[in-house]
């Protein structure tokens, strides 16, 4: 692995708080539904998952982007339908210039 980031699946905490608010909203509604419906609960728990939507509102919730590193398919794509060469090859005319498919361990290079 390169000493460079490409993102995190992380999050912030933040983030994650917003997240549980939301998920116990919908805990405590499905468990009134459950129970009856008991409607009382059901609105709260309601009443939960809108406040968590406001908090996810306030931390930026969607700031925070998975950003992966570019992953590098080896393999020839032709769309062609009987197997011939096209422009519609991936990089075009001047694109990839071997004739089969390039076999990758997956243990070496997880992503290709």
């Amino acid at each position: 692995m390169s000493g460079e980031s490409h993102g995190s699946h992380a999050g912030r905490p933040a983030s994650w708080v917003a997240v549980t608010i939301i998920f116990i909203g919908f805990v405590v509604g499905g468990v009134a539904l459950c129970l009856g419906p008991t409607w009382i609960m059901f609105w709260v728990g309601a009443g939960i998952i809108v406040a968590g939507f406001v908090v996810s509102w306030m931390v930026h919730l969607f700031s925070d982007v998975v950003v992966d590193a570019p992953r590098v398919l080896p393999e020839i794509v032709d769309y062609s339908v009987f197997g011939t060469r096209t422009a519609k090859r991936r990089g075009g005319p001047e694109g990839e210039s071997l004739e089969s498919p390039v076999a990758t361990d997956p243990q070496t290079s997880p992503h290709g």
